[in-house]
């Protein structure tokens, strides 16, 4: 009897562990596109038209290999619209002996193919999945007994257990362990950024389009230009093109924001990553051979490998080591409602206004984007923890709530209370001066915290530590920001609350 093989959207793997032992001849893939899954979350039309394509490939190509594959397209007569669906009409059709399956990315996914064996009657089998450089297992190892789960202790770990960057003697290449202090650089507006390789349009893709405008043209976020390739060919060309284009000015300007510019000197790969058309070791490997053969510097290539090897890794072994009590907690009680110009909606905040577009039109804004833009306002506005998070899980073509969740919750909003990050990610609009041109010709000034152009950012930053004195005042790591805080007069202090009070009424009115 043959064996019912299921590969989800992210599992875009031929060496995915649910195909490890399969044989051709006999076991049938399954694939499925099902509304569900595309609409749990209002997703980017970026995000789905990116998935259904490098899904209807990988099953051409599979087929091309000689494989049996089922594929369900979301238009096909029968799709009965969810994975419990798909797998149980399989299963009534081809009778299988047992269904094996990879863990997926998301919690609520694998509750529902724990209960898949009772409900169908056949043996299902979960495998871990091995694409990553620390299993789940490893990572409650290392975990276990620790008080703080701090990154950078992680990260050396996971970087001596797998011998990357590292000297002869087994300590860390350039004598430090990270670069973060030569990564901080804004970007001049005279600074020349390469273009980005395109992609041919195949006509699979150009179906996928058409069918994503016709079914999903309600969601947020604009189909075109869609920019991203679709196979492991066009994804390794992406990867290379950063690898020679982009990566020796990564590091440098990694946390630089220019009005206009999307990518900046960002690889964009996540999104590949993520769905599995690339792995983790192939990039960490080729990016330090990079640097180990003078064509990148050390500063960007660590700064690169510390976000696959170091954060993506860490930020997913927290996830399932936590889940599900980590998605419920609200640590700074936030609850405001999420604003319309998350979604699009007028704002004279130019940096908001600039992030937004950049998610509304690519389904992509870069990581400082997210933390300290849209995720900075959110945390000092106090916005619901569980409107951000379906948001950030929305609109990104990279988002899957194993990776979002943690950086949403824990990073950007401090909503775990510091069992992530040290300290909350709070900044003014100094900070986003400092970083960006964005405030050139903003309505507001981000050095004013009170009167007409009195900057958002650096109001609520100010109210945000007297709001939380009480939760975050023994904070060490804010004892500065509050010494300055209690310097201030009582009557700038009192300015800069009643200030507060009418930013967050005209962000209610949507005139802010």
């Amino acid at each position: 009897m043959s064996v019912l093989r299921l590969v989800l959207a992210d599992q875009l793997s031929p060496s995915i562990s649910a195909l490890a032992d399969a044989d051709r001849n006999h076991d049938v893939l399954l694939l499925c596109e099902v509304m569900e899954e595309a609409t749990y979350v209002p997703h980017h039309p970026q995000k789905i038209a990116f998935l259904f394509s490098a899904m209807r490939h990988f099953a051409a190509e599979r087929r091309a290999e000689g494989w049996q594959v089922r594929y369900v397209a979301l238009d096909a007569p029968g799709n009965t619209g969810s994975f419990d669906g798909e797998v149980a009409r399989a299963v009534a059709e081809l009778r299988p002996a047992r269904v094996v399956c990879t863990r997926p990315g998301e919690y609520r996914v694998l509750c529902k193919m724990q209960g898949w064996q009772a409900a169908l009657g056949v043996p299902v089998e979960l495998r871990e999945d091995d694409r990553f450089l620390c299993s789940e297992a490893d990572f409650a190892a290392w975990a276990q007994g620790r008080k703080q789960w701090r990154l950078e202790f992680f990260y050396r770990w996971l970087r001596q257990r797998h011998g990357v960057l590292l000297d002869l003697d087994g300590g860390p290449a350039g004598g430090q362990w990270n670069f973060d202090h030569d990564n901080r650089e804004p970007a001049p507006a005279t600074l020349a950024v390469p273009p980005r390789l395109q992609h041919p349009r195949s006509a699979t893709t150009a179906a996928v389009l058409a069918l994503v405008q016709e079914r999903f043209s309600t969601h947020f976020g604009a189909l075109e230009p869609f920019t991203w390739g679709v196979t492991r060919a066009e994804a390794l060309a992406d990867w290379q093109w950063f690898l020679t284009e982009a990566l020796p000015l990564f590091g440098t300007y990694q946390d630089a924001m220019l009005h206009g510019e999307v990518w900046l000197f960002h690889s964009r790969v996540s999104v590949y990553l993520n769905a599995g058309l690339l792995l983790p070791r192939e990039l960490v490997e080729a990016a330090e051979q990079a640097w180990r053969t003078g064509a990148a510097p050390l500063n960007a290539v660590e700064g690169f490998i510390r976000q696959i090897l170091g954060w993506r890794e860490y930020v997913r072994g927290l996830y399932w080591l936590r889940m599900p009590a980590y998605a419920e907690l609200n640590f700074l009680e936030a609850m405001r409602p999420l604003p319309a110009s998350y979604w699009g909606g007028p704002t004279g905040m130019r940096c908001l206004a600039e992030a937004v577009r950049h998610t509304r039109d690519h389904a992509y804004s870069h990581h400082i984007q997210r933390l300290m833009v849209t995720g900075n306002f959110a945390l000092l506005a106090g916005l619901d923890v569980k409107e951000v998070q379906a948001w950030y899980l929305a609109v990104y073509a990279d988002a899957y709530e194993w990776v979002e969740l943690p950086n949403t919750l824990g990073m950007a909003l401090f909503g775990d209370g510091g069992v992530l990050a040290s300290k909350p990610y709070a900044a003014s609009g100094r900070y986003l001066d400092r970083m960006s041109n964005y405030c050139t010709g903003c309505r507001y000034d981000p050095a004013a915290a009170t009167g007409e152009r009195a900057c958002p950012f650096t109001t609520l930053y100010w109210d945000f530590l007297a709001r939380h004195a009480e939760r975050l005042g023994s904070n060490p790591r804010l004892s500065y920001a509050y010494a300055n805080w209690r310097r201030f007069p009582a009557t700038k202090q009192q300015a800069i609350r009643a200030e507060a009070v009418r930013v967050f009424e005209r962000l209610q009115e949507g005139t802010l």
